[in-house]
């Protein structure tokens, strides 16, 4: 069994991925802003951590054509490994927002302007069907995603999307989704300082329709796309210690014990850490150690 599938598997659809995953967003730079001040991140590196991942049976990428800084894409990146690579790999990307060439950011798009939005991440990933399209809303506060998400329908049934899934939304915009086309995954932010989605019900709601929950910023909490700092929950502490652990891998192992529909996506550049994100597949929490996490004031009394 590889490291990667120790935490089990689960079904996209009809694609079935390791529940350990791999986030591209940390693949050209700190997160979506780039790294337009730091050294290029070098091709080759990257191409040979993906390889890595793939090796150790990460089967299932999270990206989007705006994760690029000034010289490096992570779409190009991903391209090149799995050209390279003969094994299956899922790669789950996502559309709404968008960059322009200079990274300017275009929140608000048309359901119309969809389709380029596919069509370019179908370029750049060097595919001509797309294995998952998540629809990222706008927000809390989008009212309704009927007209978009009908429009990747539209697509999906034209053959350029296999599946559908959703980002940054509500129960009522699952619910309104799934009246317009199967949802295999949601992905929202979610972890042990973030738990809006244990409060709206979508966690469990995603797991009694068997639809994927993917939570993204699981590790870096509240930080979200800041850089990894030193862990301050005592909790995370303790339990890392209990495990000879480390208190990533125990937010990691977290995040996993809220269902087997749960996803984790941790991504980095640093191939030790990559491995170390793997193996948290392998970490067993007790019902202790679960109820000590869950605790509101992060106490360890």
């Amino acid at each position: 069994m590889s490291a990667a599938a120790t935490a089990g598997t689960w079904k996209l659809g009809d694609l079935e991925v390791n529940r350990i995953g791999y986030g591209a967003m940390r693949l050209t730079g700190n997160g979506m802003m780039g790294n337009s001040d730091g050294t290029p991140v070098d091709r080759d590196a990257a191409v040979d951590l993906l390889h890595s991942a793939f090796e150790q049976g990460v089967n299932h990428i999270d990206t989007a054509a705006f994760y690029f800084s000034p010289l490096r894409s992570a779409n190009e990146i991903i391209n090149r490994a799995l050209s390279s690579w003969h094994g299956d790999v899922v790669v789950v990307t996502k559309v709404g927002p968008a960059r322009d060439p200079s990274g300017e950011w275009r929140y608000t798009v048309r359901p119309d302007q969809l389709r380029g939005q596919v069509e370019e991440n179908l370029r750049q990933l060097g595919r001509d069907c797309l294995d998952v399209v998540n629809l990222r809303a706008g927000g809390p506060r989008t009212a309704s995603i009927a007209e978009h998400f009908g429009a990747l329908a539209e697509l999906r049934d034209a053959g350029l999307v296999r599946h559908l899934g959703l980002s940054a939304v509500l129960p009522e915009h699952v619910a309104e989704a799934q009246t317009i086309a199967p949802v295999v995954c949601v992905q929202n932010s979610y972890g042990l300082d973030w738990r809006r989605a244990d409060e709206s019900g979508l966690v469990d709601l995603c797991g009694e329709q068997g639809i994927a929950f993917v939570p993204f910023f699981a590790v870096s909490g509240l930080r979200r796309e800041a850089a990894a700092g030193r862990e301050q929950d005592a909790r995370v502490q303790a339990v890392a210690h209990a495990h000879n652990a480390t208190p990533t891998q125990v937010r990691l192992a977290w995040t996993l014990h809220r269902g087997p529909h749960v996803l984790a996506i941790p991504g980095t550049r640093n191939p030790a850490h990559l491995a170390e994100n793997i193996a948290a597949g392998v970490l067993r929490l007790t019902a202790e150690e679960l109820a000590l996490l869950d605790k509101p004031d992060g106490s360890i009394a």
